[in-house]
């Protein structure tokens, strides 16, 4: 039999609210107010490759993007957000909570689509660690989720950098694009939040940057 549970309650749903952080704010999804500036940013990857492994995109006209955005923006499940980055003061990047199980606890994010100018930049790292801490510490959430292809090594090496757990593959789990997708899957559960938070939260001190905006630590380096 499973650990107890003691005095389990079901967790409340995440809202429409900003999440704060140093680099980035996380807006509820808003296509009036969004999607010139995401259109305009995604339009830098001229070969559409980071929609490769997403079920839409690329479009080629942002009268087509912005009534996607509003489609999205509309939705509960998934609950999208637009990723300000604030040095810019424009969104560069969206990301969504999905697959919402307040009963279990369970919680996923996905449909991340980053643009050049948020991809391997702190706003990127802290987005994520924001939308973790909301999960965790606001909603107390037990179980955080990460799905991808499993051919997607960018979004895997992403998920384990950002201290998620590989679980195991579930094979021919969606046919999307005209192929097949078998879904890799990881996790990070409460227990392992308090410490995977302090290891975010020292990775984003601006100490940890040098005059060049390099980073003097990795995300979660440890000695040993």
């Amino acid at each position: 039999m499973g650990e107890p549970v003691p005095g389990w309650t079901a967790r409340p749903r995440p809202t429409r609210t900003v999440m704060e952080g140093r680099y980035c704010r996380l807006e509820p999804l808003d296509a009036a107010r969004h999607a010139e500036s995401l259109f305009a940013a995604n339009a830098l990857d001229a070969s559409g490759g980071r929609w490769t492994y997403l079920p839409y995109g690329p479009w080629e006209r942002l009268e087509d993007y912005r009534g996607w955005l509003e489609s999205m923006a509309a939705g509960e499940d998934p609950l999208f957000f637009a990723i300000v980055d604030l040095e810019r003061g424009e969104a560069t990047g969206v990301a969504s909570y999905l697959r919402i199980d307040p009963s279990n606890g369970v919680i996923e994010v996905g449909h991340l689509a980053y643009s050049p100018l948020l991809a391997r930049t702190r706003a990127a790292t802290e987005a994520m660690y924001l939308m973790m801490a909301r999960a965790f510490d606001e909603l107390g959430y037990r179980r955080y989720e990460w799905k991808c292809d499993s051919h997607n090594h960018p979004s895997r090496e992403a998920a384990e950098r950002l201290g998620f757990s590989y679980e195991g593959t579930f094979r021919q789990a969606v046919v999307y694009k005209g192929r097949n997708r078998d879904n890799y899957w990881l996790s990070i559960t409460d227990g392992e939040w308090p410490a995977l938070k302090a290891g975010f939260e020292a990775w984003l001190a601006p100490s940890n940057f040098d005059e060049a905006g390099r980073q003097r630590t990795r995300l979660h380096d440890r000695e040993g």
